[in-house]
């Protein structure tokens, strides 16, 4: 074996079980593409307990699958002296405050300069670890907690709780329109049908299940600042979700949440709504299970200082109003 190849072994989660084995290690292995793996597969460079498979082949779950990467298929990804704000540490996991701005992983047009390159520059050993430990994300311009795993066996349990929806994920939000009450949206969610870099509600089987809870917090004249609670995990889901409840995020532009502006709205808030250049979304709290003890993990963030600048100033101008 070449001393650049790759080699891991991983057993499959019960989750899994049903998918064909081409779509089982995609879920695994994400830092690889589906087609990459296909290949590697046919090749025999993927062994299901020990023997070769055929990308078609149906699992059951809790089968090892080893995996030999041949050198020069992907690119490399480059460990990067990025800050990290970790809220809790230990041999398993991380806990981290990630700012509005930062991209979690590469992708199209962002090849470098994310969580990820700043996870493996962190710890090296994130390497081994698919995606350096990323089990869910937060869109660039949302802050907030996420966690990250430090092990494969902390990785499997993780993604397993997301996918039986044993974390718990709070938000909070300011959107347009002063709301009445809270509620839920249970709609499903797909790639929109016209443009490619949005999500919408969309019907099955194109669309999958998706439950967002949100309760007010607190009312203004134009807008609401608002709790959400995610039962599922799905892409820009609050984001998607509170558009189609015709409550889009201030400064969501892509789903549009555009400038709106009370009557007589203040000076300051003017020039505040005006200068918000990202969505109005913060991860506030994250609660799971330890991977490994058991032990209840719960870690609240504060909203950063854009944020309750607005919050600030739209409670401001509620106040003025009422004069």
């Amino acid at each position: 074996m070449n001393d650049d190849t790759r080699f891991t072994r991983h057993p499959i989660p019960t989750r899994a079980a049903g998918l064909r084995l081409d779509q089982a290690v995609a879920e695994m292995f994400p830092d690889y593409s589906r087609s990459r793996l296909t290949a590697w597969i046919k090749a025999g460079d993927v062994l299901l307990d020990g023997a070769p498979a055929v990308p078609r082949q149906i699992v059951r779950g809790g089968e090892i699958v080893s995996l030999h990467a041949r050198p020069g298929q992907e690119v490399p990804m480059k460990p990067e002296e990025i800050a990290l704000d970790i809220r809790y540490e230990d041999a398993d996991v991380l806990v981290i405050n990630k700012p509005a701005g930062l991209v979690v992983h590469p992708g199209a047009g962002q090849p470098a300069g994310t969580l990820q390159n700043a996870l493996l520059h962190f710890d090296a050993r994130l390497a081994e670890i698919p995606r350096a430990g990323i089990v869910h994300r937060l869109d660039k311009d949302t802050s907030g907690v996420m966690v990250v795993a430090r092990s494969l066996r902390a990785h499997t349990k993780l993604v397993e709780a997301l996918q039986e929806r044993d974390v718990h994920r709070q938000y909070v939000a300011v959107v347009l329109g002063a709301m009445i009450a809270g509620g839920s949206v249970d709609a499903p969610i797909g790639r929109h049908p016209h443009d490619r870099l949005k999500q919408a509600v969309v019907d099955e089987p194109a669309g999958k299940p998706a439950r967002t809870h949100y309760r007010v917090r607190e009312r203004f004249r134009a807008h609401t600042l608002v709790e959400c609670r995610l039962e599922t995990g799905r892409t820009h889901q609050i984001r998607v979700h509170m558009a189609y409840a015709k409550h889009p995020l201030v400064g969501d532009t892509q789903y549009g949440g555009g400038l709106k502006l009370p009557k007589g709205a203040t000076d300051d808030l003017i020039q505040t709504l005006r200068s918000f250049k990202r969505q109005a979304l913060h991860a506030e709290k994250l609660e799971f299970a330890h991977p490994v003890t058991g032990a209840t993990i719960s870690t609240e963030v504060a909203v950063p200082q854009d944020f309750l600048g607005l919050v600030r100033a739209l409670r401001e101008d509620t106040a003025v109003a009422k004069r």
